[in-house]
């Protein structure tokens, strides 16, 4: 759906980062942090530089009544409060904001803005999302991959059809993404979605699916990442086949 170079004139195929991922964090200290009541108030504020500044308060502060106006912001003409504002509502995660997060995400030409829209939608653990995060982790640009596999994991808190639904597109990812570090993410989560599963079809088929990571795949940092996923699953198969790996040399 979006070309590598579909995103912000600021970003490279090898940047994994976002621009906000580089600004100085709000201090967590409750002595220092921003004043709610002002923050709310800057977040009309016509200025651009004001309303970044309330948007990424929020993505430290947790107030309920930041939640409109924020849904508001992700329309932002401004790229860097429509980032922060999808930041914010995945420190504040809403039902209400899944369909805003969603839409967002169809329409928004910014890579930065839409990997933080699929992180905050991640943070949502609504089984509405899944659609969305499928066809990040299946179309978009690198950096947005990157956190789809992730947020892909947290269907695991969404319930068993969501935890079935996420699987299949994670495992073909591991298998066929260029992006080493995006395999390595959905190993990582094939891992963490298989402990919410019985003995199946679907499990074993993502057990198999590791176990193939562990042994084809040419990145070794893949390799140990599946590794890991497989041993904290602590399915036996997997661990004797690890165990035989280790024996070998392989590993």
């Amino acid at each position: 759906m979006y070309d590598e170079d579909d995103a912000l004139t600021l970003f490279s195929d090898e940047d994994l980062e976002s621009p906000l991922d580089k600004l100085e964090p709000v201090d967590t200290d409750p002595a220092d942090q921003p004043n709610p009541e002002a923050m709310l108030a800057l977040l009309d504020a016509p200025d651009n530089n004001q309303r970044m500044l309330a948007t990424r308060a929020f993505c430290e502060l947790q107030d309920a009544r930041a939640i409109p106006h924020l849904i508001r912001l992700l329309q932002d003409g401004c790229p860097l409060v429509r980032v922060s504002a999808a930041y914010a509502l995945g420190r504040n995660p809403s039902v209400d904001a899944v369909a805003a997060l969603m839409a967002q995400y169809t329409t928004d030409w910014n890579g930065y803005v839409r990997k933080g829209v699929v992180w905050a939608l991640g943070n949502c653990r609504d089984r509405r999302a899944l659609p969305t995060l499928i066809e990040a982790l299946k179309t978009d640009i690198a950096a947005v991959r990157l956190w789809a596999a992730s947020a892909l994991a947290q269907m695991a808190e969404v319930g068993y059809e969501s935890v079935i639904a996420a699987i299949p597109p994670l495992i073909e990812a591991m298998r066929k993404d260029p992006t080493a570090a995006v395999r390595s993410n959905c190993a990582w989560s094939v891992g963490l979605l298989c402990r919410e599963l019985p003995s199946n079809v679907v499990y074993a088929t993502a057990i198999d699916a590791l176990l193939e990571t562990i042994v084809e795949d040419q990145d070794l940092g893949v390799r140990e990442d599946a590794r890991t996923a497989l041993l904290r699953v602590g399915d036996p198969r997997g661990l004797q086949l690890i165990e035989d790996l280790e024996q070998e040399g392989f590993l």
